[in-house]
């Protein structure tokens, strides 16, 4: 009996075989996989390759694409590399490639490696009804605007406690400060439109949240953290300077 052990990507393999005459008996023994060691840091710092991080936390299960993450991980690193982030903690994705009726905001928890929010969000009345479709950065359009933003500090407004974000992409979205565009709770946001079918009512653009949800989601990622509003049409996917510098 002759054993011969062959290493591979993600173990070993172990192939035992007896060799007579006319004939080869061959033994493949059980795969053992070995998951590479990863420093807690490397979520926080961006040096994760997006596919582990996305499978680690189980992204899928909640609906988020790995396509979507995989834009957010890239602009993240992004950020974090131009120090335009000073608090590298979190990264919030606004999926709207799904339905409103979806939970498609998710604030991710690079310190602790999990979902931590996962909730409803509206977008602009004239960006779609159930599905945003129509994007604009331009005042008054009552659009939503996609790509990357920095969120900024809180404040006291007409929706209760509101929070700033900047926008960091021209063209697609640093007009954001200049349109009010910030998020804030919304009655026009909830679970109980989700539970009859009914996609969720639209902002004037902004990415409203469901109000008994908004000063969590609020105080969780406000002052410096990342935020991601993404649809897959190529306009902004092949424009973006982040996602193609």
């Amino acid at each position: 009996m002759r054993k011969l052990i062959i290493p591979v990507s993600l173990g070993i393999l172990s192939v035992s075989f007896t060799l007579r005459p006319g004939a080869l008996s061959v033994n493949i023994a059980t795969v053992v996989a070995v998951s590479p060691a990863i420093d807690d840091s490397s979520f926080t710092n961006g040096t994760v390759p997006s596919t582990i991080l996305y499978e680690n936390i189980n992204l899928q299960q909640y609906g988020l694409s790995k396509e979507a993450f995989s834009y957010a991980w890239k602009g993240y690193q992004h950020l974090l590399a131009k120090k335009m982030i000073s608090r590298p903690g979190y990264l919030t994705i606004c999926d709207f490639s799904q339905s409103s009726g979806r939970k498609r905001l998710y604030i991710i928890d690079l310190i602790n490696n999990k979902l931590t929010i996962n909730t409803y969000v509206a977008h602009g009345r004239n960006s779609g009804s159930e599905f945003a479709t129509q994007f604009s950065n331009k005042p008054e359009s009552l659009q939503s605007s996609l790509g990357f933003y920095v969120t900024g500090d809180t404040y006291t407004g007409e929706h209760g406690l509101s929070l700033r974000i900047h926008g960091v992409e021209p063209n697609y979205n640093d007009k954001a400060l200049e349109r009010g565009i910030v998020i804030h709770g919304a009655a026009y946001v909830d679970e109980n439109r989700a539970q009859r079918g009914i996609f969720m009512g639209r902002s004037f653009g902004c990415p409203a949240v469901p109000q008994k949800e908004s000063a969590k989601i609020i105080t969780t990622i406000k002052n410096g953290t990342c935020l991601f509003i993404y649809h897959p049409g190529k306009t902004y996917l092949l424009g973006s300077k982040i996602l193609n510098g």
